[in-house]
């Protein structure tokens, strides 16, 4: 049995013709539709991944038969995934902030809540960073300090 994002024996392996974009209406943009395969070498994540995505409702691909076939939303979608995750939303907020993208309001309550998001996420790195630099600085003077002891120890021929 093969895996979605392995293919398939005596797949066609002209340039542009994946399995999703011989799935697309003739005359339509190619890259209207994704497989896994072609997600998971974009992206660089795992067909796991994506299939995990989907589990939680962040992706929703149509089925054909066992293929998984992702629109132009769920590839968009899945790079806001990708960059909340990078800078530490938790997928509860992302799919919160995702899935405000149709009421229908042109976004406003998307773009709003993603704003306080945002800056909540921004105010609590400055913190982190504060506190990490912080700390730095007293294991820079600790290290001074032991430096000290040690070289004033080496000088008067003091031993362990």
């Amino acid at each position: 049995m093969r895996s979605e994002a392995e293919g398939t024996e005596g797949e066609e392996k002209a340039p542009g013709a994946t399995p999703a974009a011989r799935l697309a209406a003739p005359g339509r943009d190619r890259a209207t539709a994704f497989t896994i395969r072609d997600l998971v070498r974009e992206f660089g994540v795992s067909a796991r991944t994506l299939r995990f995505y989907e589990e939680k409702g962040l992706l929703s691909p149509q089925r054909r038969g066992q293929e998984r076939i992702y629109s132009r939303r769920d590839r968009a979608r899945l790079k806001y995934v990708l960059m909340g995750k990078r800078v530490g939303f938790s997928l509860d907020e992302i799919r919160e902030m995702l899935d405000l993208y149709d009421l229908g309001d042109r976004q406003l309550t998307q773009l709003r809540v993603a704003y306080e998001k945002f800056g909540e996420r921004i105010a609590r790195l400055e913190r982190q960073r504060a506190e990490i630099d912080s700390a730095i600085a007293e294991l820079a003077h600790a290290r001074k300090m032991i430096e000290a002891t040690l070289a004033n120890r080496a000088r008067t021929g003091e031993t362990a």
